[in-house]
């Protein structure tokens, strides 16, 4: 298989992103694997270069530290290998605003808005100069449907959607792929982190995580820029996308609208 440069997975040692990683290897691509535990991520390393062939790198690092952080960030700067960055690591909550820990809040944004961010923008630079490359955000449901978990939450990955759009909006023409992807409800330890362990969720809502990542590399092969794995029909997201751009011509004016100004 011919090699497709490095893929820097993030939140890679275990769940969606150890199976990013297992699938990417099989693509031709050599790994960058980042999580917090590198014992796990050794681990992961080896079973997947062993099975592959091909070359796997693991980075200990907490993304919610700073200088963790930027160490990930010089990576992705400096190695000119690096033709894919999935945006993985985060954590949610499913508690209310009125259960809900700020300072719990404040580390969900850190590192599902934050550090995604700073990533990304340490990463497509480098793309940009080389010609091509791919950023993969893991985004969820909630970004179209805050109703179903925490506010914060939602509004984490609301910003994961929104900046992904405004990636493809913006680099197309030089040669960068984003994706943004939109799980439903997937079993992998998430659930259990956030508090509410996937065993108490309806069986009929909860998808394998193999298959998630499956359905989301399919997505990404047949050109989606968000792909949300559950949804059958994929007239009702090109519905809303186009509702979406329907209102861009309408959102500034000079004048208030009629229906706000004859209100009285």
């Amino acid at each position: 298989m011919t090699a497709k440069g490095t893929a820097l997975i993030t939140g890679a040692s275990t769940g969606i992103g150890a199976i990013y990683a297992d699938r990417l290897a099989a693509r031709g691509y050599d790994l960058i694997l980042v999580a917090r535990n590198r014992e796990k991520l050794q681990a992961l390393a080896s079973a997947i270069s062993d099975k592959t062939g091909r070359a796997v790198e693991v980075l200990a690092a907490d993304l919610s530290k700073a200088a963790d952080l930027a160490s990930v960030e010089k990576v992705l700067r400096e190695d000119a290998s690096i033709s894919a960055l999935v945006n993985n690591a985060g954590i949610g909550t499913h508690t209310t605003l009125l259960d809900s820990d700020i300072e719990r809040m404040e580390a969900m944004v850190q590192l599902n808005v934050t550090a995604l961010m700073r990533l990304t923008y340490a990463a497509v630079p480098g793309f940009v100069a080389r010609g091509g490359g791919t950023v993969i955000n893991i985004a969820s449901i909630v970004a179209v449907a805050p109703e179903l978990l925490n506010g914060v939450y939602g509004g984490t990955k609301a910003f994961v959607q929104a900046f992904t759009t405004s990636l493809n909006h913006e680099l197309a023409d030089k040669g960068i792929r984003a994706q943004a992807v939109l799980p439903g409800a997937t079993r992998t330890d998430f659930w259990a982190l956030g508090g509410l362990p996937v065993e108490h969720l309806p069986s009929e809502i909860v998808m394998q995580a193999e298959d998630m990542v499956d359905a989301a590399l399919a997505g990404f092969d047949q050109g989606e820029t968000s792909t949300i794995p559950a949804l059958k029909d994929i007239a009702l997201w090109n519905a809303y996308e186009a509702a979406r751009l329907a209102l861009g011509p309408q959102l500034s004016a000079t004048h208030p609208a009629s229906r706000l100004t004859n209100a009285a």
